[in-house]
């Protein structure tokens, strides 16, 4: 068996080709969106229809929907599969959505329940995964000295997306701007006061409530039109089959700003009564007691922090709604003990208190790191359990097997 393999630089595809290729699968790989983030529709359309027409795919794979390549497949009849592992994105509004030779996957099911109804019968929801062979390679070869720069109480690796947030621009340069903390730039198109009154509090009230994300459905259509008239940059396409503007405004510029706010609360709060050590690329300066090491090479340190640290923190990104983000499968595959928020799907993999733990207010979160750093033993066989639970369930073999499986069904 054949496939193409249209990459774009994920830091899951070098797992997920070599999961492929274990299966005795010859993997191709077009690499042309990996050095250029700009390429055309058409430019992305020929690349693709010269690989169908020079070999006999089975299918042609991508982390995440593109569009052109959507369309690409299905004019030549040849099935496209792509899994989705971000949220929001955006160009699941495209109208290639539709074509009958997709077959998408979708990590998260709040996200296949709302995407699913446009083509019901190639869509599908399929969690994420880890590669536990990969963090084996890299934890069995831990030093004493690994342990001793990498060792945390607790530990955060991740973004503040404060380098992200497309509404801090959207404010005016003033101090004062919110109540928040936001950090206020010059823009062409700045939000009335009353716009954002109104997403403070509707941020402030979503920070109190985990495992429920009601922003969508509480934005009023003013404040979506006026969000999105202020931002130049505010996407947009000719190709869509729905209005996206309040899913967009929801997550891309609302929840984006709520992940940063949340991050920088929660590790400030905690660093009053913790020792708590901040991986990370993003602005750290408004974390004055945080222990902040910068960023870590995801395959070969990364690994070692999620070993070392006693707690590895998660604090999930509101756009993902119920499902569980990389980050939390990694954790675990590492034999790191986990403590993140409350997701809705963690039940269906995991056993709270018993692979993980999960908290579900800032208060809990104090509560249950206070008890497992006095509580070595449990925390180490919670930690040892969900390693167990993902090396035998949740590896990225295990993920394209029922992929293959539903592809097998599914195509004639």
């Amino acid at each position: 068996m054949e496939i193409l393999f249209y990459r774009y630089n994920s830091i899951c595809e070098p797992d997920i080709l070599q999961a492929f290729t274990n299966f005795g699968i010859t993997v191709h790989t077009e690499d042309l969106e990996m050095h250029n983030k700009q390429v055309s529709p058409r430019e992305c359309a020929e690349k693709v229809s010269g690989w169908i027409l020079e070999h006999p795919l089975a299918f042609v794979f991508s982390i995440n929907f593109f569009p052109a390549v959507s369309y690409t497949c299905e004019k030549w009849k040849v099935p496209y599969v792509c899994w989705s592992v971000d949220s929001p994105v955006p160009e699941l509004f495209s109208n290639a959505l539709k074509n009958t030779y997709n077959r998408i996957f979708l990590f998260d099911q709040a996200q296949y329940n709302f995407f699913s109804p446009v083509n019901p019968d190639c869509i599908y929801h399929l969690p994420l995964a880890t590669n536990v062979k990969r963090w084996e390679q890299v934890i069995l070869g831990m030093t004493e000295d690994d342990y001793a720069a990498y060792g945390a109480d607790v530990s955060f690796v991740g973004s503040l997306y404060t380098e992200k947030c497309r509404y801090d621009t959207l404010l005016p340069a003033s101090p004062d701007a919110s109540s928040l903390g936001m950090k206020n730039t010059s823009s062409a198109g700045l939000l009335s006061p009353h716009a954002r009154g109104f997403v403070d509090g509707l941020m402030e009230a979503q920070l109190q409530v985990f495992g429920c994300n009601f922003i969508p459905e509480s934005l009023t259509e003013e404040v979506i039109r006026e969000i999105a008239k202020a931002d130049p940059g505010f996407y947009q396409s000719d190709d869509v089959y729905a209005d996206m503007s309040r899913y967009l405004v929801a997550h891309q510029y609302i929840g984006m700003k709520l992940a940063a706010v949340e991050r920088e609360r929660t590790l400030n709060r905690l660093s009053e009564h913790f020792d708590v050590t901040l991986y990370t690329r993003s602005d750290a300066s408004r974390l004055p007691k945080v222990r902040c090491k910068g960023g870590v090479s995801t395959l070969t340190e990364m690994p070692k922090v999620f070993q070392a640290s006693r707690i590895n923190l998660n604090i999930t990104m509101r756009p993902i709604e119920t499902g569980l983000s990389l980050r939390i499968w990694d954790i675990l595959g590492c034999g790191g003990f986990l403590l993140t928020n409350y997701q809705a799907e963690i039940p269906d993999y995991f056993e709270i208190g018993h692979d993980l733990e999960a908290y579900e207010s800032v208060e809990e979160l104090e509560h249950k790191i206070r008890y497992y750093l006095s509580h070595e033993e449990e925390r180490v066989e919670i930690a040892i359990n969900g390693y167990e639970k993902v090396a035998k369930y949740h590896t990225y073999e295990t993920r394209l097997a029922q992929m293959i499986k539903i592809l097998t069904d599914t195509i004639n």
